[in-house]
């Protein structure tokens, strides 16, 4: 497939209006976060409409609507757009460069701590001043109206961010490169969040999908609830349905009043998503989770002390075990691809490119040297920065080759619609080394990239382009056609999420605006490094070595079991995630999920479970519409959304 000239100009229109949507959703209305999520709703909603116009220019000409390769490139463009305008990115970003200045005070003394160890070209505001400055102050409380924005002081330190974010960017498309024939081809992972825009472009041809009345009953569900809770917030009188439980009030004798946070949040899409999954997957994810909120109640039970994971919401003691499963997730990861691998690094040191490698996203020579180029190039950045050189690769080099492998592992495989871990770099270093070693401009700028890369991982852009490798196979559309698509998706989402994260807080002040954003995210990791940027020693942590070794030797023993025994019932990657909160969120999901799929295999089988399935992509497309509507309606009356489980 050539490069459509009309796709390329709706995609670029529709990248803008997402944009537009996701921050004013987001930052705005506050109570739905549209565009966050692995698959986000305000794409699926946007490309429905794109779907039903596509259809009405049919009937007028038929050589008007667009080819279904045509609206996947549309399609591919807006997941892109969607992510790096919301979490993946922009609402990380722009916050974390200016919070510092603004919550600098004499109580904190964060500007003689930090201000002096801060590159000055990584940020908007004058490092040598004291305290908040109008740069910042206008950025948290509005600018009069008369007042203009001061693109200029944002435009410099942008431009330097942007290099690397982009050289991020490149090495996560060199990763998919190289990633996507063994697991498409060869491990032949399902990708369940690519079939329900699959099922709408196919539609087209075999209307078997809004043809289909167990779609609908599906879509209802959902349809109806919302409808009911946001009239709710309109008009009181009428009922509403609570889509979450906190169970940790059922639970206030000792030792079970010991557990973690344990809220039970009701999303249809999350089951319609699980319900895709296999079974051992299914029953692996929440009972992990479950084994996580035992471990508390055996700590309290023998009266051991517990401490919670700087950052992230679970225990420390878990979160290191996690880290192990990690470690050894990643060793088998390679071990099952090393047949792979061997084709990648030969075809890496070839000059002529492959047969096996003619139709891939790039060769795997330009793959595997510019995944070595923009890992290198990034971590110079880093150097440059403060950070120390060669804490630089080894921060990178769990972001990258760890951390979002296993996030995009659990997207691919687990149909995870949230992408988060349970630690930092940072934390895996403090079980050897005390954090102040690395010196104050190291702990000072990754008080920055924590916030803007290693902390929140939604939103993460490897899975995104994965995802679109995938769909490409569904449509029959040349992958390597997609890289000037991904080139032209991020170029124009980069510049009009930065404009659009920057005009809505000055016009309206981050104050007033969503708190996690402004107020939680780009704060918490400049709290963690407070006393290491003075020079306060709080050693290193051996001791996180025990639960770092057991969950090592746990993992390795459930990827032994899994590889030698078909019905081993525990999936590694249910144990690797069992912290995070994506689980928090989607294990109550997860457990309907099993609760239905498990009689269904094991009674109707494969033919029962096919014909289901119409129904929990039903009740996907119609939380994530509901979403959509809503956002419109909340902005059009000024009126609360209702509340979507997916926090």
């Amino acid at each position: 497939m050539s490069l459509s000239p009309r796709a390329i100009i709706v995609g670029i229109l529709l990248v803008i209006l997402i944009c537009l949507i996701v921050s004013y959703a987001e930052l705005v209305i506050t109570y739905i976060q549209i565009g966050f999520l692995q698959l986000p709703p305000v794409v699926i909603g946007v490309f429905f409409i794109l779907i039903v116009l596509n259809r009405l220019l049919g009937r007028i000409h038929p050589r008007l609507p667009l080819t279904e390769r045509e609206l996947m490139v549309v399609y591919c463009m807006m997941l892109l757009a969607s992510m790096i305008c919301s979490r993946g990115l922009m609402e990380k970003l722009i916050p974390a460069l200016i919070a510092v200045n603004y919550y600098a005070n004499d109580t904190n003394e964060w500007a003689e701590i930090f201000f002096k160890n801060i590159n000055p070209y990584l940020v908007p505001f004058d490092v040598s001043g004291k305290g908040a400055q109008p740069v910042a102050v206008k950025f948290y409380e509005g600018l009069d109206p008369t007042e203009p924005i001061p693109w200029g002081r944002w435009i410099p330190p942008l431009l330097v961010w942007g290099v690397v974010v982009v050289l991020i960017f490149f090495g996560f498309l060199c990763m998919a490169a190289i990633l996507r024939r063994q697991w498409v081809d060869n491990e032949k992972l399902t990708f369940p969040l690519v079939q329900l825009p699959l099922e709408f472009v196919r539609d087209a041809y075999t209307h078997r999908f809004f043809g289909n009345r167990l779609m609908w009953l599906g879509f209802a569900i959902p349809a109806l609830i919302f409808t009911l809770n946001g009239l709710h917030n309109i008009n009181p009188t009428v009922p509403h349905i609570k889509l979450n439980i906190y169970l940790n009030k059922y639970f206030t004798e000792k030792p079970f009043n010991a557990i973690f946070y344990t809220p039970a949040f009701l999303s249809f899409a999350g089951i319609g998503f699980f319900y895709l999954l296999p079974v051992q997957l299914l029953f692996s994810l929440w009972f992990f989770f479950v084994m996580t909120r035992v471990q508390d109640v055996v700590a309290a039970m023998i009266g051991a002390r517990v401490s919670n994971m700087p950052l992230y919401p679970t225990r420390t003691y878990i979160a290191y075990q996690v880290a192990g499963a990690y470690l050894v997730l990643i060793a088998y990861l390679i071990y099952v691809s090393i047949p792979h691998l061997k084709l990648v690094i030969r075809a890496a040191f070839r000059g002529e490119e492959g047969k096996e490698e003619t139709d891939e996203l790039l060769p795997y020579r330009a793959a595997v040297w510019g995944l070595v180029l923009s890992f290198t190039g990034a971590a110079i950045w880093c150097w440059w920065a403060g950070l120390n050189p060669f804490f630089a690769f080894f921060e990178l080099g769990v972001y990258m080759f760890f951390v979002a492998i296993v996030m995009a592992r659990s997207v691919a495989e687990g149909g995870m619609l949230m992408t988060e871990t349970s630690f930092r770099p940072i934390d895996l270093y403090v079980m050897f080394k005390d954090k102040s070693d690395l010196g104050a401009s190291s702990v000072t700028f990754l008080s920055f990239f924590d916030a803007v890369f290693t902390r929140d991982q939604r939103g993460l852009i490897l899975t995104g382009y994965l995802d679109s490798l995938k769909i490409a196979d569904g449509v029959g559309m040349r992958r390597r056609s997609l890289l000037p698509v991904f080139g032209i998706a991020i170029f124009v989402a980069l510049i009009v999420s930065a404009a659009l994260h920057l005009y809505l807080p000055y016009r309206r002040g981050a104050n007033f605006m969503y708190g996690y954003v402004y107020r939680g995210n780009p704060l918490w990791a400049f709290r963690d490094y407070a006393a290491a940027a003075a020079g306060f020693k709080t050693g290193a942590n051996p001791k996180y070595l025990i639960p770092f070794l057991a969950g090592v030797a746990v993992t390795a023993f459930l990827a032994v079991m899994r590889t030698l025994y078909w019905w081993w019932p525990f999936h590694p990657l249910g144990y690797a995630l069992s912290a995070s909160w994506t689980m928090i969120v989607f294990w109550f999901p997860v457990f309907i999920a099993w609760l239905i799929k498990y009689p269904v295999m094991r009674y109707g089988g494969i033919r029962s479970y096919l014909k289901l399935k119409p129904f929990f992509l039903g009740m996907i497309f119609g939380e994530f519409s509901m979403a959509v509507l809503w956002t419109f309606i909340s902005w059009l009356t000024k009126t609360p959304a209702p509340f979507f489980p997916w926090p």
